[in-house]
């Protein structure tokens, strides 16, 4: 692990807490995130047929995860509210059978949108398998990752492959 950081979310003690970020400057800050649905071609089929009986598979997914990315301080025990001013969530096929789902989160502000963006993409994909369930219950999310960062103090971050 490259340049290892004390844990922020401990004080001296060890006892956990919330980061004291009021000293920081507010700038402009984006992070995109990823998860994948795997599931049987005739899944991914009947979703871009519209055949799934619980409705528009896409549309419900991508709601629920602008929904995601603006409660994910209701969620994640020390992420601090955030002036969430842009979320999307892109839903798209890739090949025969999984379905790609990328999140973009925007603020102006003194702590980054990873977690809101990892909940947005992650919460799609809960949706997804929510609503095709009852037709592939072996369907599997994986590949949930931060792809990209920017603004802050450690500046533009990209993954790796």
């Amino acid at each position: 692990m490259a340049d290892a950081q004390p844990l922020s979310h401990l004080d001296e003690q060890g006892a956990a807490r919330m980061v004291d970020v009021s000293a920081k400057p507010d700038t402009e800050r984006v992070a995109v995130a990823e998860a994948v649905v795997v599931m049987e071609p005739a899944t991914l089929a009947l979703i871009q047929e519209g055949g799934i009986p619980k409705g528009d598979v896409i549309a419900v997914a991508r709601i629920a995860g602008i929904m995601a990315a603006k409660r994910t301080s209701d969620l994640i025990p020390m992420c601090h509210p955030l002036p969430v001013t842009g979320v999307t969530v892109d839903l798209a096929p890739e090949g025969a059978a999984q379905l790609r789902i990328t999140a973009r989160v925007k603020t102006a502000g003194k702590t980054g949108v990873e977690m809101e963006a990892l909940t947005a993409a992650s919460v799609a994909a809960l949706t997804v398998y929510d609503m095709c369930k009852a037709v592939d219950r072996g369907m599997r999310i994986e590949g949930v990752r931060l792809l990209e960062k920017l603004g802050g103090k450690s500046g533009h971050w990209v993954a790796p492959g």
